[in-house]
């Protein structure tokens, strides 16, 4: 492995034109989140692939987004899987849990509804208590203590999003995922699958900030970098999203690399960073704007 700044010079920039639509509406808040430029990333994909796998799905974003025929998606954090798979296939019990969060939230004292949610969900995570305090948390920012995993962002001083809303978005979200089948797994279980003719998106923690948001979900950027070489050998294509730069484009990060992995890399304007807008409260982000890197196997 090497380290360095840029992998490509200059940066080679094109889109391989799959017809992509912008799709805003997020169901789940997570720091990372890819839905307002997923459409960006999937336009450098190509127009025909059989499979799609993300083995780091997350929040969902690309996934939604694409809203494949043929989908295969994969978290090792537990609660984030059994959410997407309710949600696949019981969405009237992700509308109804809501409902009941959001009432005890609307029409109660907020800060202790909040904290029952937190407190059953730190006693016993799980899918239904992430979706409330994911939407109900201060600047969207779900955050994991390091020395025992437990979700420490305190409340948020927005009002939730109201039921009927919530209800309308989780069905659209049923049906853009219903093609997909979810694991809770290791990303490198998941990429084994891949193959010829498919393609996989990894968007794996920042390794600029796992530590501060993932709690004890850290990985090993080396070897996701073997298997994303595995699936090349095999054919399948990667696409890959990566710490570029910060403080608007002033600090390029460097990542450990493998010079016979990736062909290309393009920087995805991300906006202004989630994460130091919870830090920073109440000041000026006009110079916190980020862009993450987007590199391709192909």
């Amino acid at each position: 492995m090497v380290t360095q700044t840029s992998l490509f010079n200059p940066v080679e920039q094109y889109s391989l034109g799959l017809p992509i639509e912008p799709y805003s509406r997020q169901l789940l808040k997570w720091i990372g989140n890819k839905q307002k430029f997923a459409f960006e990333i999937l336009s450098y994909f190509p127009r025909k692939f059989n499979c799609y796998y993300e083995p780091f799905v997350g929040s969902g974003g690309v996934l939604a987004t694409l809203a494949p025929q043929r989908g295969v998606a994969s978290d090792i954090f537990k609660p984030l899987v059994d959410l997407w798979l309710m949600v696949k296939n019981e969405p009237d019990v992700v509308v109804k849990y809501w409902r009941q969060a959001f009432d005890g939230l609307c029409n109660g004292n907020k800060a202790e509804a909040y904290a029952f949610y937190q407190r059953k969900f730190n006693k016993s995570p799980n899918g239904l208590d992430l979706l409330v305090l994911s939407r109900s948390c201060y600047g969207g920012v779900v955050r994991f203590r390091k020395n025992d995993g437990g979700m420490s962002t305190p409340c948020g001083v927005h009002k939730p999003m109201d039921p009927e809303s919530f209800a309308l978005r989780a069905r659209e979200w049923h049906e853009r995922i219903e093609n997909t089948d979810f694991y809770h797994c290791d990303f490198e279980k998941t990429m084994e699958m891949a193959g010829e003719g498919d393609i996989v998106y990894c968007d794996p923690p920042y390794l600029d900030s796992q530590s501060i948001l993932y709690g004890a979900q850290e990985f090993s950027f080396e070897r996701l970098v073997g298997a994303i070489l595995s699936a090349k050998l095999r054919g399948a294509l990667v696409a890959l999203s990566i710490d570029g730069t910060k403080k608007s484009g002033d600090k390029l990060l460097s990542i450990p690399y493998s010079t016979n992995v990736f062909e290309r890399e393009v920087f995805v304007n991300c906006g202004r960073s989630m994460l130091r807008r919870f830090q920073m409260s109440g000041q000026s982000l006009e110079s916190e704007e980020v862009s993450d890197r987007l590199l391709l196997t192909w």
